[in-house]
């Protein structure tokens, strides 16, 4: 909430998650101790270019305990004498004041603590992502298997089929080659000898049967 005249933040609603709260060039003078009742989890604020006057002003904040870092530029707070050491000392909780700790060190250009829970979640849904990724895998793998099965069998039963298709054109054939063969033996001329001789036979032994009678 940047440069928008605020006058106060009597307005905000709670925010239990939040955990950076920007409301530079605005014009609050007072009122901080709705931050404590609303946001109650804020770890950075920024209230740099408004018209806070007095130490005094901040000591609500004292009721922010994961405050760390706390900007007050172009306010008129920064002009008091021994403005830092009192606001550190007024505010133990925090660690950086209008970019630097109490020994002078800057501050990092980053929240280390935010870019790891940011890390983390990026982290959560890779795997999530890699997960789900595996598993389709895993189901078109699983498909593939099937389908080779499935067309296995339709190959097997189509041999199957054609073997028995097979056996019944060649016992076809062994049966047409029998009678060929038989027919074949008729026509021969040793088959037709071997006929004669049956009947010949057959005569001779009627005759026989007749002399018989007749004596």
């Amino acid at each position: 909430m940047i440069n928008i005249n605020l006058l106060s933040v009597s307005s905000l609603p709670k925010l239990n998650k939040l955990r950076k709260l920007e409301l530079s060039d605005n014009r609050i003078s007072g009122g901080l101790e709705v931050l404590a009742e609303k946001t109650p989890n804020l770890t950075h604020l920024n209230l740099s270019g408004n018209k806070i006057k007095d130490i005094n002003t901040l000591e609500p904040l004292k009721k922010l305990p994961n405050l760390h870092s706390l900007d007050l530029f172009s306010c008129e707070v920064t002009m008091l004498i021994n403005y830092r050491e009192s606001v550190f000392a007024l505010l133990p909780q925090l660690t950086y004041l209008d970019g630097f700790d109490a020994d002078e060190q800057e501050a990092p250009d980053s929240d280390p603590e935010a870019d790891g829970d940011a890390l983390e979640d990026d982290y959560e849904n890779g795997e999530e992502r890699e997960e789900e990724e595996d598993d389709e895998e895993e189901d078109d793998l699983d498909e593939e298997v099937i389908d080779d099965e499935e067309d296995e069998d339709d190959d097997l039963e189509g041999e199957e089929e054609e073997d028995g298709v097979d056996d019944e054109e060649e016992d076809e054939e062994e049966d047409g080659e029998e009678d060929e063969e038989d027919e074949a033996e008729e026509d021969h001329p040793c088959g037709q000898k071997r006929k004669r001789s049956l009947e010949d036979e057959g005569e001779e032994d009627a005759e026989d049967e007749e002399d018989d009678e007749d004596d």
